[in-house]
């Protein structure tokens, strides 16, 4: 990890928590890049605070663990910007902070409660006013392509589709190759691997 704090005390404070496991180390503020979490301390967590992550790191997908006082931003914004997880100062312990590192180096993420809420209103706000009336899901792909992709998945023809969802035979066709074209699929299984991995069907 990486440790980016207002001052050395706050700093030194927080790598002094390594020691409670071994498999964590501090990467100095030069080699930032390579860390895998940067941990990022302030007091308001704003728009110039997430412009400010923005600079950090070149890394194509930064992690950043950021401990802070107060909220004040877009939370769909700070993940866009690589925040993975938040710990209020007020409510911080190391034991808390290895285990959140912990977290986001293995690819997780960790959210107090309000900012979970703040982000589920946020993606159901997405998902009513801007996915569905285009006919798409979060994950941009229609109901249609997923029905049509799970029965894909279960080993039927064309023709059983179709049947099996009142479509043509040739709307069955291109609900599938549409699909594959747009999201750059191979074919029929690499169709139905990705939907897999994505959690689609």
């Amino acid at each position: 990890m990486a440790v980016h704090a207002p001052d050395d005390i706050i700093r030194a404070g927080l790598v002094s928590f390594l020691g409670r496991d071994r498999s964590i180390r501090e990467v100095l503020p030069a080699k930032i890049q390579d860390a895998d979490v940067i941990v990022v301390v302030v007091d308001v967590v704003d728009a110039s605070a997430l412009e400010g992550l923005r600079g950090l790191s070149n890394a194509p997908t930064p992690s950043f663990l950021v401990v802070a006082k107060y909220w004040r931003s877009d939370i769909s914004a700070a993940i866009d910007c690589g925040v993975r997880a938040v710990l209020w100062r007020d409510a911080f312990t190391p034991a808390v902070f290895i285990r959140t590192l912990l977290t986001v180096a293995g690819g997780g993420g960790s959210l107090p409660p309000t900012l979970q809420g703040a982000l589920m209103s946020q993606v159901q706000w997405t998902n009513r006013e801007v996915l569905a009336p285009r006919g798409l899901t979060a994950s941009g792909v229609s109901p249609r392509e997923v029905d049509v992709l799970r029965l894909v998945a279960e080993g039927k023809e064309l023709s059983e589709i179709a049947a099996k969802l009142s479509y043509s035979e040739r709307t069955v066709k291109y609900t599938l190759y549409g699909l594959m074209k747009r999201l750059r699929l191979r074919n029929r299984a690499h169709a139905v691997s990705y939907a897999i991995r994505a959690g689609i069907i």
